[in-house]
C-alpha cells in the first residue's frame, strides 16, 4: 500500500529528540527538544511537553544535542586562473553536512574591474540550485574605486551581505594598498559592516618568490619559504592599526601561525576585546607545514594554502589554546580544493600550483579531537568556536548557532565517545586527496539535521540537493557594534565635560 505523501511530510517535519544533553555557547543542561516545520518549537523536561503521535523520535541517550556548525570560511565552485575549485557548491555542502556543519558562508571573489552585483550574482545562481544546507556571503574587496563603494552600499542595503574581505597579498590581482584598505575599511564602518582581511605582506611575497625562483627553489617548498611566519605577523598587526584608526571592525580571516596569533591577541588585548576577530581553520589545528618538503611533488602540492602551514610542529596546539582562551573566536575551514591535475599546473613553479585545501567535513570533529577530547575546553566553547561566535559575529543569532525555542532546526547529535579515521576514500568531497589522511579523531555526528530534516543517520548521509537557502546577514551585528559604539558615547561624553 502507497504511503500518503501529506503523512510522510508530516513525520518528516516533526522530531522529536529525547535523553540528550543540550549544549549551547553558555550553558549545557538535560533537556528534550522538539522540531516542527524546520524551527525547535520547545527545549525542556519531558514532563512539559506531550508530543504528537506522528513524530520521529531519536534518543541521544549519553549523547550530546548542540548547534550545527557554521562554517565562516569556505570557497566552493570558485574559479582560480585555470582551475575551478572541485568541491561545488554539492558536494561541498554535502560533506559539511556529513561532518556536522550545517551552513557555510562563502566568497564572492570579483576579478578585477568586474561589478561586484555581477559576482554576486553568479555566485547565487552557482549555489542556489545546489546547496545540501543553508549558506551565506561575504564579498571580496578586489580593486578599489567609487564604483565599488556605491556597489558595497546596495549589497549591504539589498543583497543581505554585512562583510567585506579585503587581501594584502595577491600583487597584481587582489592586493590592496594601505591607503586603499583605509578608504575601504572606512567604508565598511560607514555601512555598518565588517572588514575582513587576509592579512600577508604581499610585496616581501612577490619578492622573495622572484629571488627562490632565480636560486632554482621551483619545488613547493619555496611556497612557504617565500611567506614566512613574520610575513603574516606584520600584515595581521597593520591591519588591525590601519582598522583602528577609522574604528572599523576586522576579522582576521585564517591565523595560521603563532606570531600571528600573538598579534591579533595583543590587538585584543591594547582595545579591550573590541574591533578585532579572529579565525584560524581546521588544516591549522590538524597538520603542519614539514608535508612541502615531502619528495612526491603531489603530496607535498596538496598542502599548498596562503597563508601556508608552518613547519612548526606546535603551532597546533599554541592555536587551539588561542581558541580555548578566547583570543581566537572562530573557526573555519577555508575549504578550497583542487585535484592532482589541477596542482600539476604548478610543476616547475611553486607560485603557479593552485592554492587550496580540504576541511569543511572535518572540520567539528577535528576541534573536539584537539580542543575538549584532549582536555583543553569544554563543550560550550566548542559550540562558542564552532558556531555560535560565527552566528553572532556575522548577526545571525540566535537565528543560527543556538538550540532554544524560534530558532532553525539546525541540530547535531554528537557522540563525543565515538572515533572515526579521516580519509580521502571515505570522505564526501569530490577531491582526491585529505590533508589529515589516517588522523583518528573523536567526536562523531550520530544525526545531523538541517531546518528539521534529518541528512545524516549513524554515518548515512542522506543530503539534498537544493534543500539549503540563502541566509542574509544584516549590518549592524550587536555582537560586533554594541561595544564600538559605547565607546564613541563615552569618547563623546568625555570631551563635552572638557
Amino acid at each position: 500500500m502507497a504511503s500518503n505523501p501529506a503523512t510522510v511530510k508530516k513525520v518528516q517535519n516533526r522530531v522529536y529528540i529525547k535523553n540528550g544533553e543540550v549544549v549551547n555557547h553558555d550553558k549545557s543542561f538535560k533537556a528534550d527538544v522538539y522540531i516542527e516545520d524546520g524551527i525547535i518549537k520547545f527545549v525542556g523536561p519531558a514532563s512539559d511537553i506531550k508530543v504528537p503521535g506522528d513524530v520521529r523520535v531519536i534518543d541521544a541517550s549519553g549523547k550530546l544535542v548542540m548547534p550545527g556548525g557554521i562554517d565562516p570560511h569556505t570557497h566552493l565552485q570558485t574559479p582560480f586562473d585555470d582551475a575551478t575549485t572541485v568541491d561545488d557548491f554539492y558536494h561541498g555542502t554535502r560533506a559539511a553536512v556529513a561532518g556536522g556543519t550545517t551552513m557555510i558562508i562563502d566568497f564572492v571573489l570579483p576579478k578585477k574591474k568586474q561589478s561586484m552585483i555581477e559576482a554576486y550574482d553568479s555566485w547565487r545562481s552557482w549555489a542556489d540550485p545546489k546547496v545540501c544546507c543553508d549558506y551565506g556571503l561575504h564579498v571580496a574587496i578586489s580593486w578599489w574605486s567609487e564604483s565599488v563603494s556605491d556597489e558595497m552600499s546596495i549589497l549591504c542595503k539589498e543583497r543581505g551581505i554585512n562583510s567585506f574581505k579585503t587581501y594584502m597579498a595577491y600583487k597584481g590581482v587582489y592586493q590592496l594598498n594601505d591607503s586603499e584598505l583605509l578608504d575601504a575599511f572606512e567604508h565598511i564602518r560607514s555601512l555598518n559592516a565588517l572588514a575582513m582581511v587576509h592579512a600577508e605582506n604581499g610585496d616581501i611575497i612577490a619578492k622573495n618568490e622572484k629571488r627562490l625562483l632565480a636560486e632554482g627553489v621551483t619545488g613547493p617548498e619555496g611556497h612557504e619559504l617565500s611567506r614566512q611566519e613574520e610575513v603574516e605577523a606584520e600584515a595581521v598587526n597593520r591591519a588591525c592599526i590601519l582598522a583602528h584608526q577609522v574604528v572599523c571592525p576586522l576579522y582576521v580571516v585564517h591565523c595560521m601561525s603563532k606570531s600571528a596569533g600573538i598579534e591579533i591577541s595583543r590587538a585584543r588585548q591594547r582595545y579591550n576585546g573590541k574591533y578585532i576577530f579572529g579565525e584560524t581553520v581546521a588544516a591549522a589545528l590538524g597538520t603542519d607545514g614539514t608535508h612541502y618538503h615531502c619528495h612526491d611533488f603531489h603530496h607535498a602540492a596538496a598542502h599548498v594554502m596562503s597563508p601556508p602551514l608552518r613547519p612548526d610542529p606546535t603551532t597546533k596546539e599554541f592555536l587551539i589554546k588561542l581558541l580555548a582562551t578566547d583570543s581566537l573566536q572562530t573557526t573555519g575551514s577555508d575549504n578550497c580544493t583542487f585535484n592532482k591535475i589541477h596542482k600539476e599546473l604548478g610543476l616547475g613553479n611553486f607560485t603557479k600550483i593552485p592554492n587550496g585545501i580540504n576541511g569543511v567535513e572535518d572540520r567539528m570533529s577535528l576541534v573536539w579531537e584537539k580542543g575538549v577530547h584532549s582536555g583543553l575546553m569544554d563543550p560550550c566553547r566548542f559550540v562558542t568556536i564552532t558556531s555560535a561566535n560565527a552566528a553572532k559575529i556575522f548577526n545571525i543569532y540566535p537565528q543560527k548557532g543556538h538550540i532554544g525555542v524560534g530558532s532553525d532546526a539546525d541540530v547535531v547529535v554528537w557522540d563525543p565517545k565515538a572515533s572515526r579515521t579521516i580519509s580521502k576514500d571515505t570522505h564526501h568531497h569530490a577531491c582526491d586527496f585529505n590533508i589529515f589522511e589516517g588522523l583518528t579523531v573523536h567526536g562523531v555526528p550520530d544525526y545531523v539535521l538541517v531546518r528539521g530534516r534529518i541528512c545524516v543517520e549513524n554515518g548515512s548521509v542522506r543530503a539534498v540537493e537544493g534543500l539549503g537557502r540563502f541566509i542574509s546577514t544584516p549590518v549592524k551585528s550587536p555582537f560586533v557594534y554594541d561595544s564600538i559604539e559605547l565607546d564613541e558615547r563615552q569618547k563623546v561624553k568625555q570631551h563635552s565635560h572638557i
